[in-house]
């Protein structure tokens, strides 16, 4: 059920906004407001409240970001990021690395995030778990949600031991009002990871988590609540959960629908499964 690193530097078809009113919000340089338009993450802490973002950069809109954000990041740590945002959707990975390190230089949580990423995957450095956890730590004490959660998705490894309970306590701080956050936490809670096993508090978190679209923590609330772990059992809620997160794409929801559906499973003497009765 682990869900592993939270990055947004992918790329799919968003249109370019409309030329902005002359008037720029907070005295921006029209680079930047550029660069905000097409590059801008809508997760990342540093963003102004009046700039959308795109969760992806639009391919037909890259090279416009490249552009204004390379002459923007010059003066804002948030134009850097967004230029190494622009660079990963170009498959341009080591100008991409480049920039996020500047930016995180300069204190960005979200470039911080972005480097764990590339350092835990080994996608275009040498893989070093211990250098990917420092960065999410880094982020984590900076309160950015993405860098709590994919710090306790993060498990021990590269000769550095785990902190679950070090996870828990940061993750608590974030799940005030992340749905990831909440979907890790409730995990953690699950699993008796970092602390005391607390089904309730799970199903709690879940649920929140839930109400927010999460595949995972959906999930998690048809299991509990087909097994009425943490609160009442109910197959028909259950059901719904699963429905839910499985038109998420979520593949254990949809095998718990199949074996749902198809519950009798019919062996041979050896007791190998040689087929299943449906319904």
């Amino acid at each position: 059920m682990r869900r592993w690193f939270v990055s947004l530097a992918i790329t799919a078809a968003v249109a370019m906004a409309p030329a902005l009113a002359p008037a720029l919000a907070h005295a921006q340089s029209a680079d930047l407001v550029l660069c905000d338009r097409v590059a801008a993450d809508p997760a990342d802490p540093d963003k102004p409240a009046d700039v959308k973002g795109v969760p992806d950069i639009a391919a037909s809109d890259i090279a416009t970001a490249i552009k204004y954000c390379r002459t923007a990041a010059n003066a804002s740590r948030r134009a850097m990021y967004q230029l190494g945002r622009a660079y990963a959707a170009n498959r341009q990975t080591p100008e991409a690395i480049a920039a996020w390190r500047k930016a995180a230089d300069k204190g960005s949580t979200s470039a911080m995030v972005e480097l764990g990423v590339v350092y835990g995957t080994g996608a275009g450095v040498a893989r070093d778990e211990a250098r990917a956890r420092k960065l999410f730590e880094r982020a984590a004490e900076a309160g950015n949600p993405r860098g709590v959660s994919n710090l306790a998705a993060l498990g021990g490894g590269a000769g550095t031991a785990a902190n679950p309970a070090r996870a828990r306590e940061l993750l608590s701080k974030a799940a005030e009002t992340n749905a990831e956050a909440q979907y890790q936490l409730g995990m953690m809670l699950a699993e008796g990871n970092g602390g005391a096993k607390d089904d309730v508090a799970a199903r709690a978190l879940f649920e929140k988590a839930a109400a927010q679209n999460h595949p995972g923590a959906l999930e998690r609330m048809g299991a509990f609540a087909q097994e009425g772990r943490g609160g009442p059992k109910d197959s028909d809620a259950a059901k719904a959960y699963y429905q839910r997160a499985a038109a998420l794409g979520d593949e254990d929801a949809k095998k718990a629908l199949e074996r749902a559906r198809c519950p009798y499973a019919i062996k041979d003497k050896r007791g190998n499964v040689v087929t299943n009765l449906c319904f």
